[in-house]
């Protein structure tokens, strides 16, 4: 790469313009919270009190489910229960057995019906006796046919 000593300082002269511009615009900004120039990967931008409030707020719904009526910089941040949590989204014992009795009693209706449909008719797309001989008697005469033309 051959960069002449011209193309160097005017590449520095640029560069200090764009320092100097850059000066001047943070000198304007000065009470705008202070933004990224390049876009976060993850979420929305929050200025710094925005997350503070965040912050309280989610402190104060922690120690509201730990029962804690204090201030919310009293509670310890890993504070355990006296009791245990109750364990969202299982069946009891109980719900289960009467589930079970319920998709038993279900299971044998459909058996019962199923079992009456069978007694009742043939097998769906089975051929019976004269079908099957009507089919085989139509096939051998196409068959003779072919034999006796010659060609397929």
């Amino acid at each position: 790469m051959d960069i002449s000593v011209k193309d160097l300082q005017e590449a520095i002269s640029i560069r200090q313009q764009i320092d100097n511009l850059q000066r001047r615009l943070s000198s304007l900004l000065r009470g705008a919270p202070q933004r990224p120039t390049a876009p976060m990967a993850r979420g929305r931008y929050f200025s710094p009190a925005t997350r503070a409030k965040l912050a309280a707020a989610a402190r104060a719904r922690w120690a509201r489910s730990r029962g804690t009526g204090g201030a919310a910089s009293l509670v310890p941040p890993r504070a355990h229960r006296a009791e245990p949590a109750a364990r969202k989204g299982q069946l009891t014992p109980a719900g289960r057995r009467k589930l079970s009795q319920l998709m038993k009693a279900r299971w044998a209706a459909r058996r019962k019906a199923a079992g009456k449909e069978k007694s009742a008719g043939r097998k769906k797309g089975a051929l019976t006796p004269a079908g099957r001989r009507r089919l085989s008697e139509l096939m051998k005469a196409r068959w003779a046919a072919r034999r006796k033309g010659g060609s397929r």
